[in-house]
């Protein structure tokens, strides 16, 4: 089976997590970090999941799941010890059009919890479809290694003057060359830096033409 690699959007999202415990945390946490609305339902919650409904970072039903608990929501996980309750939830998700993971049970999910390192902006996501989650980590932790810690406000930089370059430049193959050139090298945040003496010599050479008013 073919899985479509995307990058999600949720913040502002409603998502539901059916359980408490510390796998249930764990998909808390990733949802939490994309700025989803997220609401729990679980007779008993993990000390972390209690901290977050106590500070008000998610809604806890403290009850079992029934049907019906998935309407309104853009995305649902079940993480119970209970594979017929997650099979449940997963029948009420494909019947409503939600998309749903049942955790550790890869036939009844529309998506996969990818390992992911991040170093600010930047996020490098792996996947193994459900067929070994320790290899991913494993791959993680070793891209984890080689990353650098500070590429993330390297991005950061680098994104920046992006922008400045758009703002500048007309959209032809020099632009786009110069970008991949920037992309390439070393950037640094002082004015002095080589990439943004590159950039700016680039610009300096190729003005931006001043439009006329007819």
């Amino acid at each position: 089976m073919s899985l479509f690699p995307i990058f999600l959007k949720l913040t502002g999202r409603p998502c539901i997590v059916i359980g408490g415990g510390e796998i249930a945390a764990s998909k808390i946490d990733s949802l939490l970090a994309a700025e989803a609305r997220v609401t729990v339902v679980a007779p008993t919650a993990s000390a972390r999941i209690v901290d977050m409904s106590e500070s008000g970072e998610i809604l806890w039903h403290r009850r079992e799941y029934k049907q019906g608990d998935l309407a309104g929501q853009f995305l649902a996980v079940a993480a119970t010890s209970d594979a017929a309750v997650n099979r449940a939830v997963f029948a009420e998700a494909e019947a409503a059009g939600i998309l749903v993971n049942a955790v550790d049970d890869p036939p009844f999910c529309d998506f996969y919890f990818p390992s992911v390192v991040r170093r600010g902006d930047l996020q490098i996501a792996i996947s193994t479809a459900g067929a070994s989650p320790a290899l991913a980590q494993r791959l993680r932790k070793e891209i984890d290694a080689l990353l650098p810690l500070d590429v993330g406000e390297w991005l950061a930089e680098l994104g920046s003057l992006r922008r400045e370059i758009l703002q500048r430049e007309p959209s032809n193959d020099a632009r786009r060359e110069l970008l991949h050139q920037l992309a390439s090298r070393d950037l640094c945040g002082f004015d002095g830096c080589p990439t943004r003496a590159l950039a700016r010599r680039h610009a300096l050479s190729n003005p931006k033409p001043v439009e006329r008013k007819p």
